[in-house]
């Protein structure tokens, strides 16, 4: 009997690597994305421990930055200072108008400090993890790259509808990973996961991202402040009002229902802190 496309497609990325059982898990794994499955765990022809990812999208419009994301930031980052699970190998198909594409990567010993991309209870991380966490970071930053994670059209549009202020400009652009949140974390040794989406983006980006997945947790927030002293400056206004932005659409969508109020005041803080058109340090003219 012929394999279904997507069998034969994780075959082929596996071979010469062995799954571990040939069975599909139903449901994408965090931050998989529309279109992608997680398979068991695997182990290459070696031994390795690894983890099997499946993508899929129609042939016409399959390719584009979520698409390379991951092999992209295997030749820009490689595996971080060991803080971005190594990708081993990939294995791209089409058939019946849809593109496949199988990615193997190393497989993690940690767990991921969240099920979801917020937080339901507070986090007690070491300070060493919350160091290395801006260390990695810091590296992403300072990556030169075309990819780009945030359009200033976005922000320009969405910043006023959703936040009520004009959207800031950018002081400085860096790379960012652009999807950081607690599901993507782990801990307490910390490793990044999910690199589909990374590219460019307003400085502080990563860390209002993070904050902004902690307002449910006081605490938490309150330590991703101190770990990212850029948080609440000037220089950051433009990222944070652009990820309160991001998150409050969804919430109009009906998604991150928990965060609608702490999002909502999060916002009144980001309008008392733009500066208004007569302000001497912050005006262009």
């Amino acid at each position: 009997m012929t394999p279904p496309p997507k069998a034969r497609c994780a075959t082929t990325t596996a071979a010469p690597h062995t799954p571990s059982t040939p069975s599909w898990s139903p449901e994408p794994s965090s931050g998989a994305g529309p279109g992608a499955l997680s398979a068991p765990p695997a182990r290459t022809a070696t031994g390795r421990p690894a983890w099997l990812r499946l993508t899929s999208a129609p042939a016409d419009t399959a390719g584009g930055k979520l698409w390379e994301g991951a092999a992209a930031a295997e030749r820009a980052l490689g595996d971080l200072g060991g803080r971005r699970p190594a990708l081993l190998g990939l294995h791209d198909t089409t058939e019946d108008g849809t593109a496949y594409r199988a990615e193997l990567s190393a497989r993690l010993d940690v767990p991921v400090l969240s099920a979801t991309p917020d937080l339901h209870q507070d986090l007690d991380l070491p300070a060493g993890w919350w160091t290395d966490l801006g260390a990695a970071l810091a590296a992403v930053a300072a990556t030169p790259t075309d990819r780009v994670a945030v359009r200033t059209q976005y922000m320009d549009r969405a910043i006023p509808q959703f936040v009520g202020i004009p959207a800031p400009a950018a002081p400085h652009w860096t790379t960012a990973h652009a999807d950081l949140h607690w599901a993507n974390l782990t801990g307490p040794e910390l490793r990044i996961l999910d690199w589909e989406g990374w590219g460019t983006a307003p400085a502080g980006f990563d860390a209002a991202m993070l904050y902004a997945y902690s307002l449910t947790r006081p605490a938490t927030a309150a330590r991703v402040r101190v770990a990212f002293p850029i948080l609440g400056s000037r220089d950051a206004l433009a990222a944070e009002a652009t990820v309160c932005a991001m998150l409050l659409q969804t919430v109009d969508r009906g998604d991150n229902l928990d965060l609608a109020e702490p999002l909502r005041r999060w916002a009144a803080g980001l309008r008392e802190l733009t500066p208004k058109d007569n302000d001497p340090l912050t005006s262009d003219h």
